[in-house]
């Protein structure tokens, strides 16, 4: 009777082994080597309890366990969180911080300007005139009472109304404009310890990509701050007749709208780099000009810096000139007029009796329509450098004189004449009031 006591002996070790969790390997190996010493076991009977069910046994044992440590092992899923990593805050803060101190030391300097000028008739009030107001910005020079303006702000005004930070408010008269530069200066009578100048820097370090920051009277709201950046650098600008252009002027994408004109452009120190002056507006439907469009334009500080000065002093600027019209030397005329290097600035018309005439400079003598579209007259002279600036095109002629040029100054103009270098004395002049006298 050996045999049922070997299959309930195999069956109790069978549960034993799976309570346990031994493997199956295990198993085979103890019923080789470990059969109890005091019964006679036939091995080869043990192989006759089922292996396949103790196989099934095990293996759905085990699918237990892996599926209850699956659950148990799993992370209670928590929602990511919703806060800003803190280097981003520090640098969110320290922005803030920067534009809120530049606006408490900079805002007292800046004020709004209320403009009164003489309308038109109306026609269905033939009698009556009515006062047509317009706003704009400004900023204090200096202690005396100098504030500084657009031309275009102020021109034509018959009353000028200056209101300061604080809420005072006073009469303000014009001391000086300047049309060519887009600039004036008024002057208003109140005490030197209300006024706060700005502090200027230079625009001529400024780089793309530096903060831009505007402070004015948009729309008539006063003392509001815009930020961005500068877009471009040596833009320039027609002046209002039209017969000259401001050089170097400043882009930048801070928004400016009507009633920025003649505030300060900042940079990140506080310090004004530029005279905000025009914008390119989005257009409705109807054709009429409505907002910023991200496009707007600063007259540079180290030209305003220049020109305001002489203003007080004189009340108008002289502006030097050489007397000619011309084009930046493309490619094209550089094949057509057989030159070396397609740069420089070249003379088309020399005027008759301005500066450049006395120095001899030569024009154009061959009309010429080029595949592009573009008409010019070829063969005068080509100005390269003047003093010791090159001149790559013509704005650079413009910007040198901007810069560096006064009334009377005489200066050696390089030029290629006849595919020959050549170089010129010249004596600045100054420069025509009116596009008439310059034709």
């Amino acid at each position: 009777m050996i045999r049922p006591r070997l299959i309930v002996l195999g069956t109790f070790f069978i549960i034993i082994l799976s309570a346990c969790n031994f493997s199956s390997d295990f198993f085979s190996s103890r019923s080789e080597n470990e059969i109890p010493s005091d019964e006679n076991v036939d091995v080869q009977t043990a192989e006759n309890v089922p292996v396949e069910e103790a196989e099934e046994v095990e293996e759905k044992e085990e699918l237990d366990e892996i599926q209850v440590s699956s659950v148990t092992v799993l992370p209670t899923l928590a929602p990511e969180p919703t806060a800003l990593p803190s280097a981003l805050i520090a640098e969110a803060d320290a922005e803030e911080l920067l534009l809120t101190n530049i606006y408490e030391r900079v805002n007292p300097s800046v004020v709004n300007i209320l403009v009164t000028v003489e309308g038109q008739d109306t026609g269905s009030f033939p009698n009556n005139l009515f006062p047509n107001q317009g706003q704009g910005s400004g900023f204090i020079f200096d202690t005396d009472g100098h504030v500084v303006t657009n031309n275009h702000v102020v021109e034509d005004a018959e009353r000028i109304d200056v209101t300061f930070a604080d809420g005072a408010s006073v009469q303000a008269e014009i001391v000086g404009t300047d049309p060519d530069s887009d600039l004036a200066v008024l002057k208003v009578n109140t005490t030197p310890e209300s006024l706060r100048p700005v502090k200027w820097g230079d625009s001529d370090t400024i780089k793309v990509g530096q903060r831009a920051i505007a402070i004015g009277n948009p729309f008539g709201l006063d003392g509001t701050l815009t930020s961005g950046i500068v877009s471009a650098l040596g833009r320039s600008l027609p002046t209002e007749n039209g017969a000259f252009r401001i050089p170097e002027i400043i882009q930048t994408d801070a928004a400016i709208n009507p009633g920025n004109s003649g505030g300060p452009l900042l940079n990140s120190e506080g310090e004004v780099i530029g005279v905000n002056t025009a914008i390119v507006p989005r257009q409705d439907r109807l054709g009429g000009e409505r907002s910023f469009l991200g496009v707007g334009f600063a007259v540079p500080a180290n030209l305003a810096h220049r020109v305001v000065p002489i203003l007080i002093e004189n009340g108008e600027y002289d502006h030097p000139w050489i007397g000619f019209s011309g084009n930046t030397v493309t490619p094209e005329i550089a094949e057509a007029m057989e030159l070396s290097q397609s740069s420089g600035a070249l003379v088309v018309e020399v005027l008759s009796g301005s500066p450049a005439d006395d120095a001899g400079l030569r024009s154009g003598t061959r009309e010429i329509v080029f595949d592009n579209g573009l008409d010019t007259t070829i063969g005068g002279d080509v100005i390269i450098a003047i003093e010791d600036e090159e001149v790559h095109n013509f704005d650079d002629l413009i910007s040198f004189l901007s810069r560096r040029g006064t009334v009377g100054d005489t200066v050696t103009l390089t030029i290629i004449r006849d595919g020959e270098e050549q170089q010129l004395e010249l004596t600045l002049g100054p420069r025509p009031a009116t596009a008439e006298e310059v034709e």
